[in-house]
């Protein structure tokens, strides 16, 4: 319910009529009813017996008068000590009693008890209402949408990059915010909504401030959570609330952040709390519906997880324009980071390209925390700019974790890692199809890792072959096949490898049609969305058991033969396999600089058979 300008009076006057009865209560303005007279006529009248039904209290003494004064036989007198009553008699000076007034302790009495639980209930009860989703009772249904300007934003387009292409199609709203009238000429109208779908830390909420700053107009913010409360019927009423404000302030924009909170697929799930959000998705819905967007008011959206919006959300006519803000290639991290880099103090000669080409699948948030990382060692090291050897030790710090110096591993199990590493070093080395080692080391890492290989990629790739692919699985395998080439058995060190060549190898049987027993059926289909590898959704299996014995069959088989390949890799190049074990040991960290056999050697043929999988 929304208080309206009316309602405050109303209150006032409740409470000021509230005051007068109490203080008609207490007398204020009622005449007295009772005869005072002063206590020395008391004693005297006590003494010729003129007194009756007496009724001694703490300070007053009341009774009546045989002989009415004034038409009032009722009378009260204030008590005075006898002993200085009795002193006062024999002089024969009349005298009377004084009470204190008591009125305003009497009231205090009264209101004191109820001021404090008023108080009590506004300070613990309000705001423990506030965050179990109650939010006052008088402000439950207001929008709680936060207000920017111009000036609050103080983002603009050119704070944005690497996003040239979706910069275009949201150039034309800004224009049409500016210039609604020559949109109108022709009948067009920008679109109700548009929805930003992309991975976490791509730049969703950045484009939207981007866009309010170049517009100049009020940008009205809040997340799809902020919609959700436990009454039903609340979340529709700030629905209604914050489209109203939003025509109010006309032309302006409202950005909708996570909306996969509140417009989840209707009919999914009886949990509690679905009718509110069901309710408040419905009133979304008319909202889009009646919305006219000659008014100029946009409607904007951002969303990792489009998969599990309504349909209704997006048909045309509500959300009916999707742009895709993906992770940036090469040229749009190199374009990001000129952007950050203005904030940091860096060496005039810093190769940018470098930097771009070593961290490829790295998002816009991604390479904010890199620069801001590589400023916190280039300080560490009380260096004066922050140079490329920052960035390279941000870069590890980021995809391996942190250098867990202190923890001391025992001889022999350093020499298995030791052995373990640069199996997998050297069997990337030997295969053309693999990027490049950059950097081998037995220094372990809070991501669990006991050791590391990083490789630098060349260059961003969109397809990927079924060679590449074998070729992973075959430096995947080489670390454990080192290890039973040294020791003659294997460790536990594996176990991450090998998960990661299963996946593969399922993959490329079961979704990618690469196995030459099983053909080119797609036997799983696995929908992931924006918050990665994590949320892969699965469907139900509808092959055969002997089809599923042929995949488990198919994957024992891809394993053999890269464990195989690896193993035979790591044959030839035994004493470089010895070699770059002993440097390791010794050094904990080594790169291709130092150690050559690290350098790309071509040991195998390599065969390309592009596979187009998006078919």
């Amino acid at each position: 319910m929304t208080m309206n300008k009316e309602q405050p009076w109303k209150f006032y006057l409740l409470a000021v009529g509230l005051a007068m009865l109490a203080a008609v209560q207490f007398g204020l303005f009622s005449q007295p009813s009772v005869q005072a007279i002063p206590y020395s006529q008391f004693l005297q009248l006590l003494e010729q017996q003129k007194v009756s039904d007496l009724r001694v209290e703490h300070e007053h003494i009341l009774g009546k008068l045989q002989e009415p004064i004034n038409g009032r036989s009722a009378f009260s007198t204030v008590r005075i000590d006898p002993a200085l009553s009795e002193q006062l008699g024999r002089s024969g000076v009349a005298f009377t009693g004084v009470a204190e007034d008591s009125t305003v302790a009497n009231v205090l009495g009264w209101f004191m008890p109820l001021l404090m639980m008023l108080a009590l209930w506004y300070f613990l009860f309000r705001g423990l209402g506030q965050k179990q989703g109650l939010g006052g009772l008088m402000g439950v249904s207001k929008s709680r949408a936060r207000v920017y300007v111009e000036q609050d934003t103080k983002v603009t387009f050119a704070d944005v990059a690497g996003i040239d292409d979706v910069k275009e199609e949201l150039t034309e709203i800004v224009s049409f915010l500016q210039n609604q009238a020559w949109y109108a000429r022709l009948g067009a109208h920008v679109p109700k909504g548009t929805l930003l779908v992309g991975p976490p830390g791509t730049g969703k909420t950045l484009v939207a401030k981007a866009i309010a700053g170049e517009a100049a107009v009020p940008f009205f913010s809040i997340s799809g959570s902020e919609f959700v409360e436990m009454f039903v019927g609340v979340g529709a009423a700030r629905v209604r609330d914050l489209f109203e404000q939003a025509r109010q302030a006309a032309p302006c924009i409202i950005f909708i952040d996570e909306l996969d909170a509140l417009g989840k697929m209707r009919g999914i799930g009886s949990f509690g709390g679905n009718d509110e959000k069901e309710q408040t998705l419905n009133q979304l819905l008319a909202e889009l519906d009646g919305f006219d967007p000659r008014e100029g008011v946009v409607l904007l959206a951002a969303t990792n997880r489009p998969e599990v919006l309504d349909p209704a959300l997006l048909r045309a006519g509500r959300f009916d324009r999707q742009i895709l803000i993906d992770r940036p290639d090469r040229k749009g991290r190199l374009a990001i980071l000129k952007v950050h880099l203005r904030k940091i103090v860096y060496k005039h000669d810093l190769d940018c390209e470098r930097i771009a080409e070593i961290t490829p699948g790295l998002t816009g948030a991604d390479l904010a925390n890199l620069v801001n990382e590589a400023a916190i060692v280039a300080t560490r090291r009380a260096s004066q700019s922050v140079e490329l050897q920052d960035f390279t030790a941000a870069i590890e710090r980021l995809v391996a974790g942190v250098e867990r110096k202190g923890s001391v591993l025992r001889s022999d199990e350093r020499q298995v890692v030791a052995y373990h590493e640069m199996g997998h070093a050297l069997a990337a080395s030997s295969l053309p199809a693999m990027d490049p080692v950059h950097k081998v080391s037995i220094i372990p890492r809070a991501a669990g890792a006991l050791g590391y290989t990083l490789q630098r990629p060349t260059d961003d790739r969109f397809l990927i072959s079924t060679q590449m692919l074998r070729d992973r699985m075959v430096v995947l395998m080489a670390g454990r096949a080192a290890e039973s080439l040294a020791f003659g058995q294997v460790s536990t060190g594996a176990a991450d490898d090998l998960g990661r060549a299963t996946d593969i190898a399922r993959q490329l049987i079961t979704r990618f049609g690469m196995s030459p027993t099983l053909g080119q059926a797609v036997l799983e289909r696995q929908q992931a969305g924006y918050l990665g590898e994590s949320v892969l959704r699965q469907e139900r299996k509808d092959y055969s058991e002997q089809t599923a014995r042929e995949i488990d069959l198919g994957i024992r088989d891809l394993l053999a033969e890269a464990y195989g390949r690896a193993r035979a890799l790591l044959e030839q190049r035994r004493d470089d396999l010895e070699a770059g074990a002993r440097l390791l040991l010794a050094r904990e960290t080594i790169s291709p600089e130092e150690f050559p056999p690290l350098l790309p050697q071509a040991s195998e043929p390599a065969t390309y058979t592009l596979v187009d999988t998006s078919k």
